[in-house]
């Protein structure tokens, strides 16, 4: 494949795939609630057409080190996120959105200036998932205000986000290098959500959305670790295969977890009280 033919098939991918992963989210964001709706949002399906792309150019041993790359950035996508649910809480829209997007390019330059060991990275990117899930615990639970859908809501969304993709891909493509690499790894899907969601339904109810996409970063990061201990020995094929599986799965049980946990909640609070 050429370099050319690469770069747009792995820019066309990256449009669809983002443009479908945030149209089903945000709608079910609205119909199911922001659990359900954060767990799609994390599923690696705008990362995964980046890395297939990656395999058919590149031997297992460079795509186990982009891996460290991508662990020690990615903890800037829940330092994004957070930021934003702080922000939304009382600023207004652009401001909400201006905090998350000047915290991502600050944590990831400091990120990239560094030259990571996959310990280094592992350490890091857990510190970072630790104080964030705690950060979110006390946002989680936001009511979704019922939304009435217009017929042109889901080609107007889709549209949106491939237009986005398209221009932080062509940002990214005449850049220099380093910024070439932050690009790369932008959370476009956690943004195109805040930029279609907080408008509707405001911004403590998306605040609640991205603040419930914590855990499953954390599971997002359990399969790029997944990718890079598997994919020398296994191939890229089946080291693919089982970061999906291992993101998936990790998603499951967050949900059933949280699940299981919200209900106790209720029952806790429907509970009758006894008189004193």
């Amino acid at each position: 494949m050429s370099p050319d033919s690469a770069f747009f098939l792995a820019v066309a991918l990256k449009m669809a795939a983002t443009a479908a992963v945030v149209v089903t989210a945000s709608m079910i964001a609205e119909r199911a609630g922001a659990l359900v709706g954060a767990m799609v949002a994390t599923l690696p399906i705008a990362a995964g057409p980046a890395y297939i792309l990656l395999a058919l150019d590149h031997d297992p041993e460079f795509i186990a080190d982009s891996t460290v790359a991508s662990l020690a950035i990615h903890s800037a996508s829940g330092i994004f996120g957070m930021a934003y649910v702080l922000a939304a809480q009382r600023g207004s829209f652009p401001v909400a959105i201006a905090a998350a997007v000047g915290t991502w390019f600050v944590c990831a330059l400091l990120v990239r200036a560094v030259p990571w060991s996959l310990a280094g990275a592992i350490v890091f990117c857990g510190a970072a998932y630790a104080a964030c899930v705690t950060l979110a615990q006390r946002f989680l639970h936001a009511r979704v205000p019922p939304i009435v859908r217009r017929w042109f809501d889901i080609p107007l969304r889709a549209g949106l986000v491939a237009i986005l993709v398209g221009i932080v891909v062509a940002l990214g493509a005449n850049a220099g290098p380093k910024l070439t690499g932050i690009f790369a790894v932008f959370p476009i899907v956690m943004l195109s959500l805040m930029l279609i969601l907080h408008p509707r339904i405001g911004g403590p109810a998306t605040a609640a959305i991205i603040a419930n996409t914590m855990w499953g970063l954390v599971g997002f990061a359990a399969a790029v670790l997944t990718l890079h201990i598997a994919v020398v020995p296994l191939g890229a094929p089946l080291a693919l295969s089982a970061a999906l599986a291992v993101s998936v799965g990790a998603n499951i049980v967050i949900f059933l977890v949280r699940r299981r946990e919200h209900a106790a909640r209720m029952r806790a609070l429907s509970r009758p009280t006894m008189p004193s």
